[in-house]
C-alpha cells in the first residue's frame, strides 16, 4: 500500500491543522508561551482584532489546548486569563521547530531576533528528531510512514 492508498484526513497532521493551521492561533500559542495571558495584552501584542482573537481563544479553549481563569486586580472586575493545559504545553517542541526552520530560512541577513535557551544551564534549545532506539535523524534522513491502528483506507 501507499499513502495514497489512506484517508489523509485521519492523518495526525490532518488533524492538527484544522487546530493550529492559521496564522493566528500559532501566535497566539506563542505569546502564551511567553507569558502574554489576558485577552486584552494579546490583542496589543498581536495587533489582532478582537474578533479574530476570541475565535482563535475559542477553538484552542475548545480544543483543550488552553483554559481560562478568572483573576481580578484590586479595584477591577473579573477578568479572565487564557492559560495553556499540558497538553498546550506540549506544543512547544512545535513551535521551536518551526521557529528553528524559520531562523535558517527566514531570518535575514540580521540573523534570528530572538533564541530558546535551557533555563537550566543557558544553551540553546533546537528541535530534533530522533527514533526509538536513540539515532538523531538528520532533516535529509529518509523516513517512512507505516500504518498504525488508526489507520484508514481511503474510499474511491
Amino acid at each position: 500500500m501507499t499513502w495514497t492508498d489512506y484517508d489523509s484526513a485521519a492523518c495526525s497532521i490532518a488533524r492538527t491543522a484544522h487546530v493550529l493551521g492559521d496564522r493566528w492561533t500559532v501566535l497566539v500559542v506563542r505569546d502564551l508561551f511567553n507569558g502574554v495571558r489576558r485577552f486584552d495584552a494579546l490583542q496589543d501584542h498581536l495587533g489582532i482584532s478582537r474578533d479574530v482573537l476570541t475565535k482563535r481563544l475559542r477553538l484552542l479553549v475548545d480544543e483543550g489546548l488552553v483554559e481560562t481563569r478568572p483573576v481580578r486586580d484590586e479595584g477591577e472586575r473579573t477578568r479572565h486569563e487564557y492559560v495553556l493545559t499540558d497538553a498546550g504545553r506540549e506544543l512547544r517542541t512545535v513551535l521551536v521547530a518551526i521557529m528553528d526552520w524559520g531562523d535558517r530560512h527566514r531570518a535575514g541577513a540580521a540573523g534570528p531576533p530572538v533564541g530558546v535557551r535551557h533555563a537550566g544551564c543557558g544553551e540553546a534549545v533546537h528541535a530534533h528528531l530522533v527514533c526509538e532506539a536513540g539515532h538523531e535523524i538528520a532533516p535529509a534522513t529518509r523516513t517512512e510512514l507505516v500504518p498504525l491502528d488508526g489507520a484508514r483506507l481511503r474510499t474511491r
